[in-house]
């Protein structure tokens, strides 16, 4: 019993310990999660005039540019998937990965080849573990990306979009992102990056309800090839970070629900080794008493 009682006092004592990891984490995480929303706030106007002006562009350019050409029959399409640099976030990497999963399947239904691109440390090792093959990938900024690093993806994947199909180029190219709706819910979603879906005709209206006049030098296409690029930028940009603040909403609450079981679980180790205890005194008081009472019987015989 003694044995017993010190296994469950070992085992409190260590939960108590990881109990006391997990909600760090989750304080850590939620105090990162304030500053990605921030983050994503303060991209929020800049991306709004990129749109404006894009649409505006859309309704005075011939918008035959090449990052608008559509492939009526595309043969060779990129997935660009957005994971996380490290676990303990709950099923984040799992239900992005599954999305991006049906995409593929689609994708290879329809007969299009598909080449991966990878954001995150989970997705790369995902891939290796599996001897799935990975055209390009990036580590280290899941949780914290900068404009930075989303221009040298976008790059590198209008490069692949520009490159014609017979040198190894890409007919399509498509996102998978996890938006981040509330605290509560994140949700895995794909997006076809390129080539873009431009409507002409479409104005934007201003604050006041009226459509913006522009004027564009030298001319309107000069000026689209020049916003293009920019708005791809923009738009992963802005994958990242919403990714990133789903990665830590996600982890805050992982690590939330990890600190409720451990404190429950301590609680339990805790009755146990009060009973435990108990039973101890309980089988020692038996033993003093039956010791007592044999000898009180020896020394009655003698």
């Amino acid at each position: 019993m003694a044995s017993s009682l010190r296994e469950l006092r070992q085992r409190r004592k260590s939960v108590s310990a990881t109990m006391k990891i997990t909600k760090a984490m989750e304080l850590i995480a939620a105090s990162k999660v304030i500053r990605a929303q921030q983050a994503g706030v303060r991209a929020l106007p800049y991306t709004r005039e990129l749109n404006r002006a894009m649409s505006a562009l859309a309704t005075h350019a011939s918008v035959d540019h090449p990052l608008t050409r559509h492939v009526e029959q595309p043969r060779r399409a990129a997935l660009l998937m957005f994971t996380s640099d490290r676990g303990m976030n709950g099923a984040f990497n799992t239900n992005l990965i599954k999305t991006a999963a049906r995409m593929r399947a689609r994708l290879e239904s329809q007969g299009v080849e598909v080449r991966r691109y990878v954001v995150g440390r989970k997705g790369i090792a995902y891939h290796k573990f599996r001897e799935i093959p990975v055209i390009q990938s990036w580590e280290g900024f899941s949780d914290a990306p900068t404009y930075a690093h989303a221009q040298e993806i976008a790059d590198v994947l209008m490069e692949a979009f520009m490159t014609p199909y017979e040198e190894g180029g890409v007919d399509e190219i498509h996102a998978v992102y996890t938006r981040m709706e509330s605290m509560l819910t994140q949700t895995p979603r794909v997006r076809r990056l390129l080539p873009l879906e431009v409507v002409e005709g479409v104005h934007t209206l201003d604050e006041l309800g009226h459509i913006p006049q522009y004027e564009f030098e030298p001319d309107a296409d000069t000026v689209l090839n020049a916003v293009m690029p920019q708005y791809i930028r923009s738009r992963v940009w802005f994958y990242m970070l919403q990714t990133a603040a789903s990665i830590l909403a996600s982890q805050q609450r992982a690590m939330k629900s990890a600190t409720d079981n451990a404190n429950q679980l301590i609680e339990s180790l805790t009755r146990e080794a009060n009973q435990a205890r108990q039973a101890e005194i309980t089988q020692e008081i038996t033993e003093i008493v039956g010791g007592a009472s044999a000898l009180a019987e020896a020394s009655a015989q003698d």
